[in-house]
């Protein structure tokens, strides 16, 4: 690959412009019309976005399926998914320090491998993140209200996140910011006073799940590590990104491993594998086994908090992809706007808002993890193989990660459960045609 400064004659010096990456020159050289997006966020701003993305993902909603999956070798599971994770952060935190622009692995695989490879990407990112986001949305009503009201308490999130996206990234690491902290605290609390409170400790059920059972929980597990995708989907609006965004991914990731480990060793001693598989809520059920019904309050507050700031930062990513895409007509161009004075993709977030609010209103929370989960992994597959193309003047870890991370992705959805990988290898298909279709005929 030619490097970028190699089309300058012996004693020009090329401008810092004209190194940038071609897609990204194109976005600041004006050839994309739309002014580029303000870096306001720092360390702890990227921080706690991916963890507010991958706090409320899993630990709400992932240790029941995962259990029932994997029995008493659910720790097995995590570790997996914990690995393939990292493999997947390192990848997208070398490929972001490379190509700070917004799009995430949507900008890395056009650069790396190809507009299609590309598009694939991003295709898989909007339409699998846009399953999670009515997922999380449906998670909050389901802790916040009861069943005849969940739906339009849902509806309501969405619209409401949608304006606060809206408004500027800043407010929507500030709400990020809180969020993460109510949800954190309430964690505490239960975890605190479940390991002072029980009067005695299950010993895990040993019943062989095999290969398949852990390979399982490993990839529902995944779903719930995907966030730290978000900081790098945001590397324009990221201040010093070869320096932040890679500190802020590993970072991230550590505290979400940390955090999960603490809550499974916690669930399968107080309720059992079996009891576990069973729950809708194991929190909830973990704090009434331990004797201490004041604290499940906490535990619905803490859930709440957790899926509103995974919303939140979902809504975020999927808004800068979308406009990624639009801005190399991917997708429709108008969806590329940025807004004047609150410099943001405005409308690319209110037509992701339509999309989520529609999928509330036609599918049930099973159905979007697993369709989301599928997605999910397939552009992670990209993500590794964009990041092992790059050349050693770029790389930051060894290509053995990238190829790690390859037959992670490529193991684990192969074991989702089957109806949801389909319909979501069917989305991405149908995706690809169209976008042939549509070459064909401009």
């Amino acid at each position: 690959m030619r490097s970028p400064g190699a089309a300058f004659s012996e004693g020009q010096s090329p401008s810092a412009t004209e190194l940038l990456p071609p897609f990204t020159r194109r976005v600041y050289a004006g050839a994309v019309s739309t002014p580029a997006l303000a870096r306001r966020l720092g360390l702890a701003d990227a921080v706690v976005l991916g963890l507010a993305s991958m706090v409320g993902a899993g630990v709400f909603a992932v240790f029941a399926p995962a259990a029932a999956a994997a029995g008493g070798w659910l720790l097995l599971g995590l570790v997996i998914a914990a690995i393939v994770a990292f493999c997947n952060a390192t990848a997208s935190a070398q490929l972001a320090a490379s190509y700070p622009g917004s799009g995430g692995t949507y900008l890395y695989g056009r650069e790396r491998l190809g507009s299609w490879w590309g598009f694939a990407a991003g295709w898989s990112f909007v339409i699998g993140k846009t399953a999670s986001c009515a997922a999380m949305a449906m998670t909050f009503a389901a802790y916040a209200v009861p069943e005849p009201w969940q739906r339009p308490v849902a509806i309501a999130a969405i619209v409401a996140l949608a304006v606060v996206n809206s408004l500027g990234v800043t407010r929507t690491a500030a709400v990020a910011r809180a969020l993460v902290v109510v949800s954190l605290l309430a964690l505490a609390v239960v975890l605190a006073t479940v390991t002072t409170g029980t009067p005695g400790w299950r010993s895990a059920e040993q019943f062989d799940p095999g290969p398949y059972g852990v390979l399982q929980s490993a990839g529902l597990l995944f779903f719930a590590f995907a966030g730290y995708a978000r900081i790098a989907t945001m590397g324009e609006e990221v201040r010093e990104p070869r320096r932040t965004i890679p500190r802020a991914i590993v970072i991230a990731l550590a505290l979400a491993v940390l955090l999960y480990a603490a809550v499974a060793v916690v669930l399968l001693g107080v309720l059992g594998a079996d009891r576990l598989a069973d729950s809708s809520a194991p929190l909830v059920d973990a704090v009434r086994t331990a004797d201490w019904a004041w604290a499940v309050p906490v535990v619905i507050i803490g859930a709440a908090a957790a899926s509103l700031g995974a919303l939140l930062a979902l809504m975020a990513g999927i808004g800068r992809t979308t406009m990624a895409m639009a801005r190399e007509g991917d997708l429709p161009r108008w969806l590329g706007a940025v807004h004047p004075r609150f410099l943001v993709p405005h409308r690319a977030e209110f037509a992701l808002g339509i999309a989520a609010v529609v999928l509330v209103l036609l599918v049930d929370l099973r159905g979007a993890l697993a369709f989301s989960s599928f997605a999910v992994l397939t552009y992670y597959f990209i993500a590794n193989l964009a990041a092992f193309s790059q050349p050693m003047g770029q790389r930051m870890f060894p290509r053995a990660l990238q190829v790690i991370g390859l037959v992670g992705c490529a193991v684990l959805a192969v074991t989702l459960p089957p109806i949801g990988a389909v319909v979501a290898a069917g989305v991405l298909l149908l995706g690809l045609v169209v976008r042939l279709l549509l070459r064909r005929t401009a």
